[in-house]
């Protein structure tokens, strides 16, 4: 064989026609593009760009972080879907694309069907929020008495129609019985707003947005959607702890590739977040987040986006979704 014809099978073999590389063999051509499926300044930077640059500094190549918002983060995300799958373009993800499939049935948006999935990032679990100076309940007992009295008189805020607090909602109320009125805003920030001012009287909150507010008694956190007790606020029960069980409902931040990706990107992608996830500086944000750092393969995160799929489409249809 001559030394061209070695050439363009070496070449084949590193584009996965012939034997797939190890992923220790795999290096990113050319300049990385994370695109962030939502406008800047969000929680998906918040995570995503720590994130990129030290695996940027692993490859040797930028990480370009690249905003591009629109219908619930699928616009980017088929951006995402149709480009080359070559390890280079990734899509950062979160919980509220799990339903979009149901929310958003149009776009053709779908996790599992048009991505592979590369490394979860965080989890940040959300709590039940009240303004203790609009509803003055002790605790969660108290919250569900006065909701049970007066059906519908609470007003319980989200982040907006279809998106993973206002699921959280439904979940809620599938789960004790009771109605709420709930209060759909553009955005959690605006909902958080409200509630400090007394314009609302509860609403599900990521623990990195409220925890000041519990910590200085401005607002008073019920209970916390999660497995365990959060080191941010160890004196806030588990749902579970309160007699709701299985509510586990945390907003998660996830990388992942175009569908046809090969294995050894993938992985080698996936060895690069779990080394940047254990560096010192990213535990140090994800602590003042409230966020849990995970490692895990990429099966499992696959199987976990799986089961999210699953759990949230089913809730969005019974709530009477999708919207479009």
């Amino acid at each position: 064989m001559n030394v061209s014809r070695r050439v363009a099978l070496g070449g084949l073999l590193a584009m996965g026609t012939g034997t797939p590389l190890h992923a220790a063999d795999w290096r990113p051509t050319r300049t990385m593009n994370w695109i962030v499926p939502f406008p800047p300044g969000g929680s998906n930077d918040t995570f995503a760009r720590p994130i990129a640059a030290h695996v940027g500094e692993q490859f040797g190549q930028p990480v370009v972080v690249d905003n591009r918002g629109g219908a619930g983060g699928t616009l980017g995300g088929m951006v995402v879907a149709r480009s080359r799958p070559d390890g280079c373009t990734l899509l950062v993800a979160n919980s509220a694309q799990t339903f979009a499939p149901v929310v958003y049935a149009e776009s053709g948006f779908d996790l599992t069907r048009l991505f592979a999935p590369v490394s979860l990032l965080a989890k940040v679990p959300v709590s039940l929020v009240v303004n203790p100076a609009k509803l003055d309940v002790k605790d969660f007992a108290g919250f569900l008495a006065a909701a049970k009295k007066s059906p519908s008189a609470i007003n319980i805020g989200s982040s907006g129609l279809g998106t993973m607090p206002h699921l959280a909602i439904e979940l809620l109320q599938q789960r004790t019985g009771i109605s709420l009125t709930h209060v759909p805003y553009r955005g959690g920030g605006p909902a958080l707003q409200d509630l400090i001012s007394g314009q609302l009287d509860a609403t599900f909150q990521p623990l990195s947005t409220i925890a000041s507010y519990v910590q200085s008694g401005r607002l008073r956190a019920l209970a916390v959607a999660a497995t365990a007790r959060e080191p941010v606020l160890p004196n806030v029960p588990t749902f579970a702890e309160v007699g709701v069980p299985d509510f586990d409902v945390s907003t998660w931040y996830g990388l992942f590739a175009p569908k046809a990706t090969p294995v050894a990107p993938l992985d080698a992608l996936h060895a690069a977040v779990q080394k940047a996830l254990a560096a010192p500086d990213v535990k140090h944000i994800w602590q003042e987040q409230g966020a849990r750092i995970v490692l895990e393969s990429r099966q499992a995160f696959g199987d976990f986006v799986t089961h999210e799929i699953e759990r949230w489409s089913a809730i969005a249809k019974k709530t009477g979704l999708p919207m479009e």
